[in-house]
């Protein structure tokens, strides 16, 4: 049992919303952390339902009243998107008891989730979302970790937070190849295939095919896996529906799926108008590196470091890092890429305030010097351009130049 960043993040806006909402894709622990938070938690005892359950479910959606009777705040409502009928009658409650902390919900399907929220409890509902276990997570640092910005005082928090600050190329390709789900992760590599295959098969029965009706499976899965080969690429749409034979609709409402799922992740490209000459085309990435392994059918982390995606799912596991680190802290990641048709590129921009910290990502354990150089490229852009990380493979951080450090990926 890992303990997770965000539960700091839960006690805190219970405190303050009347209605919480944990969103993310399935099975990565959103029951397990609301049931552990409900644990620690010094107030009233709270009960906990599960709309899974067809009965509940049916209740929830007949007389959502006699519902919030039967189960009385404060309440855990475990995928509440089965029925958006409770929304308007959880509006009436918190509107007539003023406290907050009444509710906690979670849900897989968030594109049926907002539609609710919005129409309901605009104002009433505060909304965090929730991945895989983050390396921090797994490393027994979960209260230390804080968004990543490659400043120095970062850097020297994250190295003393470290309980190593080395971890060997194999160690992280196993953690890749792997992924980040909470029962995979405790079940071990031997249930690898098993868990992603039956994931899969269950993902598009339940949540897909309730959204698009997709009865095609096996396009579907070839879908999947195109996707899944261009992590870490810029997404072309009309060559990924040649691909997998669909038309460019069917493509952009797939990924769509995906991207609101909690899946996929799209970076958009960072420009102004001072900038005319940018690429516009998102970059595309999976959020857990061992779905997309699995689905490019890698069959152990030595092939997969040693093969021709090596480069791409390093960078796609540091960038969900990266997100992890935003998401599980309860705040947004303002994330960009800079590309232009020069073939100009920096990996990651992080903005903060009206400061750009631009990152490049690295399998390499001595990163160049000439990093500084490459970010001189953003000096166009009309904004302050804060220090910079070449996130890599060293030992521990290293200065490049005065305003550049090479920062070990254990760091994350």
């Amino acid at each position: 049992m890992y303990a997770r960043t965000l539960s700091k993040t839960i006690h805190a806006i219970s405190d303050s919303f009347p209605v919480l909402m944990v969103t993310g894709p399935r099975q990565v622990g959103k029951t397990t952390l609301l049931e552990i938070c409900a644990k620690e938690a010094t107030s009233a005892a709270r009960a906990y339902v599960t709309l899974d359950d067809m009965d509940a479910r049916a209740l929830a959606r007949r007389d959502p009243a006699l519902f919030l009777q039967t189960w009385q705040p404060p309440l855990v409502i475990d995928e509440i998107q089965y029925a958006p009928e409770l929304f308007s009658a959880i509006k009436l409650m918190v509107d007539r008891d003023k406290r907050n902390g009444l509710f906690w919900l979670t849900g897989s399907q968030k594109f049926e989730l907002m539609r609710g929220i919005t129409e309901s409890l605009a104002g009433r509902v505060a909304i965090v979302d929730l991945l895989g276990l983050s390396q921090a997570e797994l490393d027994e640092r979960a209260a230390l970790s804080c968004p990543f910005v490659p400043t120095a005082q970062w850097v020297a928090a994250a190295q003393a937070a470290s309980i190593t600050a080395h971890k060997p190329l194999m160690a992280v390709f196993r953690q890749i190849w792997l992924g980040s789900f909470p029962r995979l992760i405790e079940q071990g590599a031997k249930t690898r295939d098993v868990f992603y295959r039956s994931y899969i098969q269950t993902y598009i029965q339940r949540d897909v095919q309730d959204v698009l009706r997709v009865f095609n499976q096996l396009a579907f899965n070839r879908f999947l896996t195109a996707v899944a080969a261009r992590t870490g690429q810029l997404l072309n749409y009309a060559n990924l529906a040649r691909d997998v034979d669909i038309d460019n609709k069917t493509a952009k409402a797939w990924l769509s799926v995906l991207e609101t799922s909690g899946l996929v992740f799209l970076l958009q490209p960072y420009h102004t108008n001072l900038t005319k000459r940018m690429v516009k085309t998102p970059k595309l990435y999976f959020l857990d590196t061992g779905l997309a392994a699995y689905l490019t059918k890698w069959p152990d982390a030595a092939s997969l470091e040693a093969g021709s995606m090596s480069g791409a799912m390093l960078e796609t596991w540091v960038v969900s890092e990266i997100i992890k680190s935003y998401w599980h802290n309860g705040q947004e990641a303002h994330l960009y890429f800079y590309r232009d048709t020069d073939q100009q590129e920096v990996d990651l921009l992080i903005e903060s305030g009206d400061t750009l910290y631009p990152v490049e990502i690295k399998k390499t354990a001595s990163p160049s010097q000439n990093a500084r150089r490459q970010f001189a490229v953003l000096d166009k852009l009309g904004k302050t351009i804060g220090p910079g990380a070449v996130l890599c493979l060293v030992e521990r951080d290293i200065p490049l130049s005065h305003s550049v450090t090479a920062v070990p990926v254990a760091y994350l």
